[in-house]
């Protein structure tokens, strides 16, 4: 009877160890949507890009650059040796890189984006 007494004791203790982790995780939840928006969770001092921010897209040798009129184009390589740097004078514009292929860095701003160029 005893041990039967212990083993119930020690299931009640999981269960409301359980229930407490079920609780706190539930009040947590219901505190979170203070940081939510519509695309999604975000947490606070992590910088968010808007919709009309940098894009680059790439296509062989080509990279195609929107939304960074007036920036500089950098192309890295791995080792962080400086490659090319283009002036994006266009809204969009496209770029050939003319470079061996390998994989780069490419930043604009504050983008930067690991890429293979084949």
């Amino acid at each position: 009877m005893a041990k039967t007494l212990y083993i119930c004791k020690n299931y009640c203790l999981v269960l409301m160890k359980k229930n407490l982790l079920i609780l706190s995780l539930m009040a947590a939840m219901i505190a979170a949507p203070r940081y939510m928006n519509a695309a999604g969770l975000t947490m606070p001092g992590i910088e968010q890009l808007a919709d009309d921010e940098v894009t680059l897209s790439v296509n062989g040798q080509s990279v195609t650059v929107t939304g960074a009129q007036g920036m500089t184009l950098e192309v890295v390589s791995l080792t962080g040796r400086r490659i090319k740097t283009i002036k994006i004078e266009n809204p969009s514009q496209r770029v050939e890189l003319n470079i061996p292929k390998g994989c780069y860095i490419l930043k604009v701003g504050k983008v930067v984006r690991k890429v293979s160029i084949l």
